[in-house]
């Protein structure tokens, strides 16, 4: 639901309005051949939504024919600096919420709230935002990062769900070897990796490459944002342009990640994303490709296996 924003042009919040209003949102979804949802807290907060508005939006769901199988947050770090505490209780009625809803994942990130010269940029991720404190430098903070995160592991497992944390750029996983030592510090089962490199691939800058990424935070994988970007890299000059693309055209092959994936045992939801555009539209169309390279023979037979 990243397409959708969570507060209206005339300045009311989706969190306010009526569960009719919220059906005419999701209806797109359905027409667009979707029957899951991950509703995103950038549009509609669930854990935040009293009982009796929770249960509208379960009606809402179930009436229109869907499931939500995930629930994703977005920047509400829990070692943000001003607002960590206040998000943490957040993370945790979003547990509870998304166990209410049936999900399976609760999926979480330490990136934060957009800087001013994001919210001009026509790409949020081609201006500088906020950055996670080197792990070797400020210690403590990363302690923290690791004790908050347990506690929602152990929070998320209680209600039968698994946490998932997702790479994102000037964070703890903001790298493959920071997303891999960060989860192996955690060190707790219910706890794994959402691999979205495309976080990281449409940064214009140095970046490691994608295929070299993949192979160190799959096997990690519990949950996964799927997106690609095209990416330039003019070795002459140093320049990096980057672009939003469907899965199939961008600079990471998802034939490959998929069946890699698959292979190492990867059995969990798939989200589709794309910013820019109709972006429910691309969305849609890379389920059928996503669909597609799980009907191959190739990955069939590991799944059969």
């Amino acid at each position: 639901m990243i397409q959708y924003p969570g507060v209206l042009p005339d300045g009311s919040s989706v969190q306010d309005q009526s569960a009719q209003e919220w059906a005419r949102t999701l209806e797109d979804v359905v027409d667009a051949g979707f029957d899951c949802v991950d509703p995103t807290d950038s549009w509609l907060r669930l854990g935040d939504l009293s009982p009796e508005r929770l249960r509208e939006f379960q009606d809402v769901v179930a009436d229109l024919g869907l499931r939500v199988p995930v629930v994703s947050t977005a920047r509400e770090s829990p070692v943000d600096p001003e607002h960590g505490e206040a998000n943490l209780a957040l993370l945790h009625r979003g547990i509870d919420a998304a166990t209410t809803v049936g999900a399976e994942v609760f999926n979480v990130g330490f990136f934060r709230a957009l800087a001013p010269a994001q919210k001009r940029a026509l790409w949020f991720w081609t201006a500088p935002g906020a950055q996670d404190p080197d792990p070797d430098v400020d210690p403590g903070t990363y302690r923290l990062a690791v004790e908050r995160t347990r506690e929602l592991g152990r929070h998320a497992a209680e209600n039968g769900l698994v946490l998932s944390l997702e790479m994102y750029e000037d964070t703890y996983l903001g790298t493959a070897d920071g997303a891999v030592r960060f989860v192996t510090d955690v060190d707790l089962p219910e706890v794994g990796l959402n691999p979205d490199l495309g976080n990281l691939q449409r940064l214009h800058r140095p970046v490691e490459r994608w295929d070299e990424m993949a192979a160190k935070v799959l096997p990690y994988t519990n949950y996964w944002h799927t997106k690609n970007y095209l990416r330039t890299e003019d070795e002459t000059t140093g320049a990096i342009t980057t672009a939003p693309a469907p899965l199939e055209t961008g600079v990471m092959s998802y034939r490959q990640m998929l069946a890699d994936a698959v292979e190492l045992g990867f059995r969990g939801p798939i989200t589709c994303e794309h910013y820019g555009g109709d972006g429910l539209s691309v969305s849609a169309r890379n389920r059928d490709y996503l669909r597609g390279l799980l009907g191959t023979r190739r990955v069939g037979r590991m799944l059969a296996g």
